[in-house]
């Protein structure tokens, strides 16, 4: 799919306001005063369009999945070629990591992406709005990088709220957690994991993200030096750099609570099972006295004389009873149990 991002013409002329978005139909030519134009999931007929229209290459998808930074940040044809790394379906089970090229050639802006990242969305509902957008390309993907960090913060948070409801449950001692069946705790601490897990991961691939981002600004603050662009543009990707960078750190806090109540939670279990092991220590402790009298009494001697007393019966039965009452009446008084 191919849009196109422009100023829209009020009465013959360019609004000041806003840019507007167009989805090209195949055939269409592209506008000569295109700010941005939007490869998503692009054809092979859409990206020689867009290459004879600004004399650049597009990276296939194969490209844009490099690791090298040679290969993600570059310079060809008197175009600057960034490739940033962008989380997608971050609202969902599984989370995935959608690299992205932004392409800079004079005035304008290319995007090529085979994801929809959520972050684009925001970007093109702010800049349908009166002054949501500038009208360089430089401005349009400034604020788009500002959005796609507003985006991470919001995964953050989120991930960091949900990650403060797991510690609040896991930490849960009242009356009603402690006579919980032991079946149902189970469950819960196999859920308390498995959402530890996702949030991990989640939390993994925004970091992963923000260093790829990171270093795309870091690269277009020092390109911004030595060609024409306002103050106000460099201020805002210094701003946006800042932001990044304390994201970073949140979000390697988060991680570290993430650690942090996982191995929390494995200490519960593992308190749970020695509670388990506990309880058959007890049972085979009482269970042994009763035991021991009843094998004294079942030996084939024949001389024993309390075979033929007429209580030896009710007495070993007593003597049973008290072995296997005492020592849970001493586990009790001594709060083993």
């Amino acid at each position: 799919m191919l849009f196109v991002h422009r100023r829209e013409d009020v009465a013959g002329r360019s609004s000041p306001d806003h840019i507007v978005r167009v989805r090209l139909s195949p055939g269409d030519p592209i506008p000569a005063d295109a700010v941005w134009i939007d490869l998503l999931q692009p054809t092979a007929e859409e990206d020689k369009l867009v290459e004879r229209h600004l004399g650049i290459s597009i990276p296939t998808r194969e490209d844009m999945a490099d690791i090298e930074p040679s290969e993600l940040l570059y310079q060809e044809d008197g175009a600057r070629y960034l490739t940033a790394r962008l989380v997608h379906r971050a609202d969902t089970d599984d989370p995935g990591i959608a690299a992205c090229t932004f392409i800079l050639k004079q005035n304008t802006l290319v995007t090529v992406r085979y994801d929809d990242p959520k972050a684009f969305g925001m970007f093109v509902n702010r800049a349908a709005k009166p002054g949501g957008c500038g009208f360089t390309a430089e401005e349009v993907l400034a604020g788009l990088f500002d959005t796609i960090i507003d985006r991470a913060a919001e995964v953050l948070q989120q991930t960091g709220d949900r990650i403060d409801s797991i510690s609040r449950r896991v930490f849960a001692l009242g009356p009603q957690e402690r006579r919980r069946k032991a079946v149902r705790r189970s469950d819960e601490y196999s859920d308390t994991l498995r959402q530890l897990g996702l949030h991990g991961d989640l939390i993994s691939k925004v970091r992963e993200s923000l260093v790829s981002i990171e270093r795309v600004l870091l690269y277009l603050s020092v390109a911004y030096r030595t060609v024409k662009v306002s103050m106000d543009i460099r201020e805002q990707v210094r701003s946006t750099l800042r932001d990044l960078q304390s994201l970073e750190e949140h979000a390697t806090f988060q991680s570290s609570k993430i650690q942090f109540l996982l191995e929390a939670t494995l200490g519960l279990v593992n308190l749970e099972q020695n509670n388990i092991i506990k309880l058959f220590s007890v049972m085979a402790v009482i269970f042994m006295p009763p035991t021991l009298v009843a094998s004294v009494y079942g030996m084939n001697f024949k001389v024993m004389p309390e075979l033929d007393w007429p209580l030896g019966y009710p007495m070993a039965l007593a003597m049973m009873a008290i072995a296997a009452v005492a020592p849970y009446v001493i586990f009790r008084w001594k709060r083993w149990l």
